[in-house]
């Protein structure tokens, strides 16, 4: 009977602390928006060494994709549509990205800084 309500408090404990883990393992976001096929904000900051989650708008009525040989990423995103990514963990410096279909006007640049001490 004693295993049996150890078990139990075991069990009730890790149910009542599931939630707060998870949220705590999730990935810091960053919004960034596509419109008249230019990248808002053109650039930011993220801290290095952890992963980042990129939820990306596109209010552009074409489709685009998010391409960046330096984060090895590719991802389109449809017309008016939302689409979302993870990068990193990434090492200290400037990584550059670009909408492939519109590199001209489509350019940004994410920075991984070192957490300040």
């Amino acid at each position: 009977m004693i295993r049996l309500t150890l078990r139990l408090a075991a069990a009730l404990c890790a149910a009542a602390f599931a939630p707060t883990l998870a949220a705590a393992a999730e990935p810091a976001a960053i919004a960034l928006t596509l419109k008249n096929h230019q990248f808002t904000p053109a650039a930011f900051e993220v801290p290095a060494g952890e992963k980042v989650r990129i939820v990306l708008t596109n209010q552009d009525p074409a489709t685009e994709e998010f391409d960046s040989h330096d984060l090895r990423v590719e991802q389109l995103v449809t017309p008016n549509g939302r689409t979302s990514f993870s990068i990193g963990p990434l090492k200290p410096g400037a990584y550059s990205f670009m909408g492939e279909f519109h590199p001209q006007t489509a350019q940004g640049r994410v920075s991984a800084v070192e957490p300040k001490r």
